[in-house]
């Protein structure tokens, strides 16, 4: 049954007018469903499997992100670095790398006008470019969408790496993944692009347009069960690839994409997508004739993919999360029994219970060989604090006041500048 729910989200989408739409889920690294419906090309009489090579447009980006990342653990550079002190002698190298990844750098969206022209600049030709580029926005003053960025953040991989950026990415991110159908050019068996025409109900072929120089911001070709293992990827991090630290900070957010309502927030190269109160984590993809999308919930560390051969109406970022969200429904995580837990350190029982701090009261327990904290009557899950022993006191590791020092003082806690005690008391005069 759960399968059934699937595909009939999966064939409404296709009935849609798309020549075909392909999809997976994924469920804590093992891919749960996939199938796909339609033609993945007319004229050959080829008819799209989850094996079918798709475009996948600037889900490119997040391989670009991981791969600065990598650059940044190593040593190679700082996220707060300027442009143009990894690309010696560029014009207008001002915005710093961060801002790159979540596009407030202010830079114009396009390398120049290659999408009306239909031709795309070399590497060294995109460099020359710079002189002319705009600054549409000042840096940080708004969200605003670049592929440019993403072009140029390719050109520090390969600075820094001293590798091609495509072997870069191809060496330390796709190969050691295991995602063996991922690639820079299509594929067989691939899908033919298409534009559907909105009134006559036909379709025209569409280009495979080479991105050259700017390959960094949406060259690469996939397929669903590809992504739905990127997405796990993408949740955690990987062994040899990027510590679950770091993706952790690839997820923070930097910016809200609307300010006045919180749907869409972007992070070190990653969407993220407050879906009816879960965030889902991804990106999407568009080139001529294909339009893609991948999304997980970390939480369950669910997530979806969904491919398509035409270049408009789809909506493959709402769909990917909408079968992530009705797989979480289907397949719902299970209810672990309760059991007790086993006696806490001696100095930890002297810490338990109730405590005061700015006249409101505040919950201490152990849990899972853990202290933890919070707001008492604050809802299970919600601003929770987790602490590890340092020193002779404790620093909260995860959750409120994170990083912040907590010691005993006196009969009493101090955390991250503040007095904690056993019964309501007013500020020291």
């Amino acid at each position: 049954m759960s399968e059934e729910a699937l595909d009939r989200l999966l064939q409404e989408r296709q009935a849609d007018r798309l020549p075909s739409v392909a999809a997976a889920v994924v469920r804590k690294g093992e891919i749960a469903w996939s199938n796909a419906v339609g033609a993945a090309d007319y004229a050959a009489g080829v008819e799209a499997t989850p094996q079918t090579q798709y475009r996948i447009g600037s889900i490119t980006k997040t391989f670009t992100a991981t791969a600065i990342m990598q650059l940044r653990d190593a040593g190679a550079l700082d996220l707060d670095d300027r442009l143009e002190q990894h690309l010696d002698g560029i014009a207008n190298g001002t915005p710093t790398l961060r801002r790159m990844l979540c596009h407030l750098s202010g830079l114009q969206r396009e390398a120049g006008e290659m999408f009306v022209t239909g031709t795309s600049p070399t590497e060294d030709e995109l460099i020359e470019s710079m002189g002319a580029v705009e600054f549409v926005l000042g840096p940080a003053q708004a969200h605003h969408y670049s592929n440019l960025a993403f072009a140029l953040l390719g050109h520090v991989v390969a600075r820094r790496s001293k590798l091609p950026y495509t072997q870069y990415v191809d060496e330390r991110i796709i190969a050691p993944l295991g995602l063996t159908r991922t690639t820079w050019l299509p594929q067989a068996p691939k899908a033919q692009g298409y534009l559907v025409d909105e009134y006559a109900r036909t379709v025209w072929l569409e280009p495979e347009t080479d991105l050259a120089g700017t390959s960094a911001a949406g060259q690469l070709w996939s397929t669903v069960e590809d992504l739905a293992r990127w997405a796990t990827f993408l949740a955690g991090g990987a062994d040899g690839v990027l510590d679950a630290t770091t993706v952790e900070e690839m997820w923070f957010p930097q910016l809200m994409y609307y300010p006045d309502d919180w749907v869409l927030g972007w992070g070190l190269g990653l969407m993220l997508y407050n879906h009816e109160g879960r965030i889902y984590g991804g990106h999407g993809g568009a080139m001529a004739g294909h339009l893609a999308g991948v999304y997980i919930d970390r939480k369950t560390q669910t997530g979806a993919a969904g491919l398509t051969n035409t270049g408009t109406r789809a909506n493959m970022d709402l769909f990917a999360i909408q079968l992530a969200a009705k797989a979480i429904e289907l397949w719902p995580e299970p209810i672990e029994p309760w059991r007790p837990e086993d006696e806490p350190p001696a100095d930890v029982r002297e810490l338990l219970g109730r405590w005061w701090s700015e006249g409101n009261e505040f919950v201490f327990w152990w849990e899972r060989g853990a202290l933890q904290a919070k707001v008492a009557g604050t809802p299970p899950g919600r601003a929770e604090t987790t602490f590890e022993r340092d020193g002779d006191g404790w620093r909260a590791s995860a959750g409120r006041e994170r990083g912040e020092r907590l010691r005993i003082e006196d009969g009493r806690l101090v955390w991250s500048g503040y007095a904690f005690t056993r019964a309501q008391e007013p500020f020291k005069a």
